[in-house]
């Protein structure tokens, strides 16, 4: 705990600060921190956003208590919704996506933002450790709008230099018009959001940079757990603290279990 909260609720409130009113915020499986993110941004500035767990589309602006169950989503979340749908995932309406924001993990994480969550290893057939796989996320990442990589560890064992294998592309070989070569229509990543920072992505050669540092954090502990080379820009800021009512609302509406204060 840094100041009374967690470095997750940190990244929650960092992130839900981050997305806008009348979007339709994607979350998948076993995310809490941007299942919470969702959660705090649509009760406290997003009314109209449309969250959607796991294909199931959803507003539950009115609700006094939108329950974050540490993995996936409960039912019990759209007993009294204002709205829901169960076609998240409708694939004939991707011209829509462009409104679509989605949030993933990874294995590991290059400096381009390319993610890997197939395995660990160099023989494929005997991976040291085996992923969850793609498991949608090429098809996401291609048509969203934009979206978030959220790490729960920032180490040179995520943070890597080359992934092993890639599962999305994120800004490719680093050419700033990568994805438009590859024929992806999708905005790309944003932030790769993780317990020490939040790094976004230089415009001339789309490799990680520091945004913000968070609380508490030395930026020498930042360069010394990545496993690539970290542009240090001169207006880098601190991470805004989480306010009193964020953290009212994230623990007395969204997280009451307290999911993000035992994420080690």
């Amino acid at each position: 705990m840094q100041n009374g909260y967690s470095r997750q609720e940190m990244m929650a409130v960092f992130l839900a600060r981050d997305l806008r009113d009348g979007e339709h915020l994607q979350v998948g499986y076993a995310l809490p921190v941007a299942e919470a993110a969702t959660r705090l941004a649509h009760i406290m500035h997003g009314p109209n956003m449309d969250l959607i767990f796991l294909g199931a589309r959803m507003n539950v602006h009115n609700l006094d208590y939108i329950p974050m169950p540490e993995f996936g989503w409960d039912n019990r979340i759209v007993r009294w919704a204002e709205s829901y749908s169960d076609r998240g995932h409708r694939f004939d309406r991707l011209k829509d996506w462009g409104k679509r924001v989605f949030f993933i993990g990874g294995l590991q994480v290059d400096r381009f933002g390319n993610t890997n969550l197939i395995g660990i290893g160099e023989n494929f057939k005997k991976l040291e450790f085996r992923g969850p796989g793609s498991v949608g996320t090429p098809t996401l990442t291609t048509h969203v709008g934009r979206y978030y990589i959220i790490l729960n560890h920032h180490s040179k064992r995520v943070l890597v230099e080359k992934c092993d294998y890639t599962s999305t592309v994120g800004w490719g070989n680093g050419d700033p018009k990568a994805r438009e070569k590859l024929g992806l229509p999708g905005g790309g990543p944003k932030y790769c959001i993780t317990p020490l920072c939040t790094m976004d992505f230089d415009e001339e050669n789309k490799s990680m940079r520091l945004f913000s540092l968070h609380p508490g954090v030395e930026i020498a502990e930042v360069i010394e757990n990545t496993g690539f080379k970290v542009i240090i820009p001169n207006n880098w800021n601190y991470t805004e603290e989480p306010s009193e009512e964020e953290l009212d609302i994230l623990r007395s509406r969204v997280d009451k279990a307290g999911i993000l204060r035992k994420v080690k």
